[in-house]
């Protein structure tokens, strides 16, 4: 069966590409290499189950792949992932995440599908200083978080006007090996790079959050065995894929230091406009209708990207 991926050379689409092929799928890639890498798909890009284009989701070239290759599934990793460039290009957010994501609908008219896998962001769509579930009231305090929410609701539609099932899932924080800050971000690999270039690094407070916001984070092999299971058990709902566990940003930035084995000092600084502070999505629906659990745990996953950083610098 033939899966495609959009966003499929970024950080977290190229470990969802590689879980495909070894699920024994035959995968097509579609990225722009605006956030992703081809590097990202090193390891698989001879596989012959494998077909990779340079494309725009934006334009007439995703309705002629879509046609010829005719998939059954499809996995829509690609957006616009910034929630301050979203304040500064409202416009260019929403066509990315709004107007791409109509142009990959609209082909699948004309070219029946029976899956589709929608990434959203729980994340930026947290408005609660509590855990919150699907249920809860959604946030919108960027273009970003506006711009997913809405795509959301045309996937939810248009599973009724093409007739294909669907998942949406919503990430919290997810981190691992091949991202980088320009990218997928997050503050582990701000973090990880200062530390190897024995740099500060920066640390938003509040006055009554003095080790900074609170962030759940899951690991990105974690985050690909998710979207397998959705894949197989699609259920026309919406799950987020989390740790359900919050953690200071400061005692991320101490996990990190101790999995380097550094003891760099932070810069304190008083907190950014928009920031969300605090960001725990509960993942018990996720358990419940998918089978899906985080199996990784925090030290785990930063002592792999310790090893994979130290083997590509040697």
């Amino acid at each position: 069966m033939t899966v495609l991926v959009t966003g499929g050379a970024g950080f977290i689409g190229s470990f969802v590409v590689e879980s495909y092929l070894m699920e024994g799928y035959s995968v097509v890639v579609v990225d722009n290499y605006f956030s992703g890498a081809k590097n990202n798909l090193e390891d698989v890009k001879g596989n012959p189950s494998l077909t990779i284009y340079d494309a725009d989701i934006k334009t007439s070239a995703i309705t002629e792949i879509i046609a010829k290759h005719k998939p059954k599934i499809i996995n829509h990793h690609a957006a616009q992932k910034s929630i301050p460039n979203s304040i500064e290009n409202p416009t260019k957010d929403a066509a990315e995440n709004v107007m791409g994501l109509l142009n990959i609908l609209s082909a699948c008219k004309e070219n029946p599908i029976e899956t589709f896998l929608y990434i959203s962001s729980g994340g930026a769509l947290s408005n609660s200083q509590d855990t919150i579930t699907e249920d809860t009231p959604p946030g919108f305090s960027s273009p970003y978080a506006i711009t997913k929410y809405a795509g959301e609701n045309y996937v939810k539609l248009y599973s009724q006007l093409c007739n294909y099932s669907y998942t949406i899932l919503r990430y919290g924080n997810i981190y691992g090996p091949r991202q980088v800050k320009e990218g997928e971000c997050g503050v582990i690999p701000i973090f990880v790079e200062n530390t190897l270039n024995k740099s500060p690094s920066q640390l938003f407070t509040y006055p009554d959050m003095p080790k900074g916001c609170v962030r759940d984070y899951a690991y990105v092999k974690d985050v690909a065995q998710a979207n397998i299971l959705a894949t197989k058990n699609p259920i026309n709902d919406t799950i987020n894929i989390s740790s359900g566990t919050g953690i200071y940003i400061k005692d991320i930035y101490e996990s990190v230091q101790k999995a380097f084995g550094t003891n760099i000092p932070l810069e304190i600084h008083p907190p950014r406009q928009n920031d969300v502070k605090y960001s725990v999505l509960s993942n018990e629906k996720a358990k419940r209708l998918l089978g899906w659990s985080p199996k990784t745990t925090l030290e785990q996953g930063l002592r792999e990207i310790y090893d994979t950083t130290i083997d590509l610098s040697s």
